[in-house]
């Protein structure tokens, strides 16, 4: 990274130093530690050192404020932070002298001069670690003990913990990278951010494989075109990121002018992946193994579909069935099994299910169930409140999310319908839709789109190509032009910025 590079048994020795200076200063079996720096190879090592001390990591978006920061730390009640030393002064203030934990880690730190300090907290510079035996460490963990906590978006405004176990984070790493066929010969991408739960494959398959892992440079990361050409150049063989990522390479990156001749398995995930820009890429690389990996943070990664060919048509891709880890339940508001055909919301029940959200015993109750998973089986199931349909196949069909589904007029619709009616336009790169409260007709919908390079379309033409197939309730009554969608720290699309606009 950056002209860096740092091999296994290289990582290793510094975790293992790592985690000792953790358990020198406190840190102990259960404790949680954060991480709030840009992506580097002392993150990677601080990963692997906090686990080995048996604590979990909690790992923030480097680009979100201090005031964030402060309050995830409050709420999970750190025992310690890695950061960098230019953020000493903005901690300090957002703790206001009551920072909970115990000491700081200050990556960039590498001299013998004395590191800043946090709410006259100890900081320990970076080089301080060579004091610490590099020697095998022996970590104190066990398979369920808490790994990591994943802090999400919250419905009430406030960042929720997904806590999630060792046991949680293997049964899906492991089975990638057997599935997926990884060698000590792979070279494989990491675009997604440490705090973002697509970088569970990037880290710790590599590591289970014994591949090379290639993190994208936080210089480069905003910028299609050279994140297209540095992945093309290294002969990287092994992607996975989201499908707007992807999309970009290919409108903004030039990656239809680029060497993909390495690549040899492409995942996606966490978005619909819009079917034209799918065929294009698999045209790309036809060589290439394809596939759809679906999962909310709560499980990971869940249902897996490969593509055998290219997808014909507007309809969505399947997400799948269940990874043989997890079972995958169709039930409707009775939780009562729907059959093949009809619609319910998805449950899964299995090893990759979450262990809670951190300190949020009624939520997690909410969405953590003992149910009846089979006649006289009762277990817990997580409701991801995703609608899908089981086809005749036994594969899932993803309708939409069950807060996506909004009522105007009269009728209850939902947007992933005409957010890919409205994609399928030639002119059209992205287009997503939101309901805007009405008092007169409950939802007004508005479309934000969009276009593709030097597309020109007006807003009632693209009315006119929903109208072609979708009911007149359901055609976006405003259709806005963006030259790009806002987005969150994890590169998906936010719809409540777009709500609120």
């Amino acid at each position: 990274m950056d002209g860096r590079t740092l091999d296994y048994g290289s990582l290793e020795a510094a975790s293992n130093q790592f985690a000792r200076s953790l358990v020198a200063h406190g840190v102990r079996r259960g404790d949680r530690v954060g991480l709030w720096l840009p992506k580097c190879h002392e993150a990677i090592i601080a990963l692997y050192g906090i686990m080995k001390a048996g604590a979990a990591h909690v790992p923030v978006d480097p680009q979100a404020p201090p005031a964030r920061l402060a309050y995830i730390a409050r709420d999970c009640q750190i025992a310690g932070l890695v950061t960098m030393s230019d953020r000493a002064a903005a901690l300090d203030e957002a703790f206001g002298g009551g920072a909970p934990m115990r000491a700081l880690w200050f990556a960039d730190a590498r001299t013998e001069a004395a590191p800043p300090r946090v709410c006259g907290l100890p900081g320990v510079p970076w080089s301080a670690l060579a004091a610490e035996s590099a020697d095998a460490f022996a970590c104190p963990a066990l398979a369920d003990d808490l790994a990591y906590v994943l802090y999400t978006s919250g419905s009430t405004g406030e960042p929720k913990g997904v806590m999630l176990s060792h046991r949680n984070a293997r049964a899906f790493t492991d089975w990638a990278a057997e599935r997926f066929a990884l060698t000590a010969d792979d070279r494989v991408a990491n675009h997604a951010p440490f705090h973002f739960d697509l970088s569970t494959f990037d880290l710790y398959s590599t590591a289970y494989a014994g591949a090379a892992l290639f993190p994208v440079s936080p210089r480069i990361f905003s910028f299609p075109a050279a994140v297209a050409r540095q992945w093309a150049n290294a002969r990287l063989s092994v992607w996975y990121c989201t499908p707007s990522s992807l999309i970009l390479m290919m409108t903004r990156g030039g990656l239809d002018k680029l060497d993909l001749s390495a690549l040899r398995v492409l995942l996606f995930a966490g978005e619909v992946f819009p079917n034209k820009y799918l065929r294009q890429l698999m045209a790309l690389a036809p060589h290439a193994r394809f596939a759809n990996l679906y999962g909310p943070t709560e499980t990971n990664v869940c249902t897996w579909h490969e593509l055998t060919a290219p997808p014909e048509g507007d309809a969505p891709l399947p997400i799948g069935r269940a990874c043989p880890f997890d079972e995958a339940l169709v039930l409707d508001e009775a939780l009562t099994p729907v059959p093949a055909g009809g619609v319910g919301e998805l449950w899964i029940r299995g090893a990759t299910v979450m262990q809670g959200y951190w300190g949020r015993p009624e939520r997690t109750a909410l969405s953590l169930q003992t149910i009846e998973v089979a006649p006289g089986l009762m277990d817990r199931a997580y409701r991801t409140g995703d609608l899908v349909r089981q086809r005749a196949d036994g594969e899932l069909e993803f309708l939409g999310r069950r807060d996506h589904q909004v009522k105007t007029r009269g009728y209850r619709v939902e947007l992933g319908e005409i957010e890919t009616r409205l994609a399928a336009h030639a002119s059209v790169d992205e287009a997503v839709v939101v309901a805007v409260p009405d008092d007169e007709i409950t939802n007004r919908l508005k479309a934000a789109v969009v276009l593709a390079a030097g597309a020109a379309v007006t807003a009632d033409a693209l009315k006119q190509h929903c109208a072609a197939t979708l009911p007149r309730y359901m055609v976006p009554e405003t259709i806005e032009f963006h030259a790009h969608l806002p987005r969150t720290s994890s590169g998906k699309i936010d719809r409540r910025a777009l709500t609120d606009a």
